[in-house]
């Protein structure tokens, strides 16, 4: 006589991952194979528990939850126990472990652990924004970004973008040079999404003599040239005149001091939205 896993009602009042992954990782050890699984979310009240444990009862089902709220978890368990139903709380025992060990209250909140997620995705998409725009390799990244940064070569536009990119925040940006004209989709954007980057002559003419050296390369290139960085500032300036964006001087400020003054008018302007 063959035997099989009874189906399963998996209960929370969130959208009830956490226990279903629970209980396939359970239910693999004993090849379990085509286990009915239902699933029924956002539970905050008592009739909808009542419901649950009547057809849990008339076809045979067990039930697994995360309920967080106190009240809805002990009234499930006591229904289900007058109904003849196995009843399993998934997270119960090790809330209560952790809090025994800590000595601090639990939050007692639906649905943390899908924000952390959501966080974590966002995360994630951001930086792979921040790559995918990096240095004006798509004028399009410009439409779509929280952010638009814009400057010369080194200063700081790629580090900026990606630690702004770690708190979740879309950045794209654009390089300013003399021979290459902006694209039109920098001086169609939003009031106040772009933001220009401006630097010291001396400091600029330091670092991109560094980053020559670095490559192998001779000190006394173009790219370091006095004359040319300040051409290119120049230029860099007017561009940003003609944006009437906010400019930020990046001159001795770490990556994190400039990056707090680029969310400083970020908020500010999604504020006034």
């Amino acid at each position: 006589m063959s035997k099989h896993l009874p189906g399963v009602y998996i209960v929370s009042d969130s959208i009830g991952e956490t226990a279903e992954m629970v209980v396939r990782a359970a239910a693999s050890q004993f090849n379990s194979g085509n286990m009915e699984i239902r699933r029924i979310t956002n539970i905050s009240d008592t009739d909808t528990l009542e419901e649950i444990v009547n057809h849990a009862a008339d076809n045979g089902f067990m039930i697994a939850y995360t309920l967080v709220v106190d009240e809805l978890g002990i009234y499930l368990q006591n229904e289900a126990e007058k109904a003849g139903v196995v009843c399993v709380d998934i997270l119960g025992p090790l809330i209560n472990a952790f809090k025994q060990v800590s000595h601090i209250e639990p939050k007692k909140e639906a649905g943390l652990l899908r924000k952390v997620d959501e966080m974590y995705y966002r995360r994630v998409e951001a930086v792979e924004f921040a790559v995918r725009y990096d240095d004006g390799k798509d004028p399009r990244g410009i439409n779509l970004a929280d952010i638009v940064l814009v400057g010369v070569s080194r200063t700081s536009k790629t580090p900026l973008s990606m630690y702004l990119a770690h708190k979740r925040i879309k950045v794209a940006n654009v390089p300013l040079v003399p021979e290459v004209m902006p694209p039109e989709e920098l001086f169609k954007a939003r009031r106040g999404k772009v933001i220009g980057l401006t630097i010291w002559p001396d400091q600029l003419n330091q670092i991109r003599a560094e980053r020559l050296k670095t490559l192998g390369l001779k000190g006394q290139a173009t790219y370091a040239n006095h004359d040319r960085i300040l051409e290119e500032l120049e230029y860099g300036d007017e561009i940003m005149k003609r944006l009437g964006c906010p400019v930020i001087d990046v001159t001795n400020k770490a990556v994190e001091e400039t990056a707090s003054k680029i969310l400083e008018i970020y908020y500010r302007r999604i504020s006034n939205v």
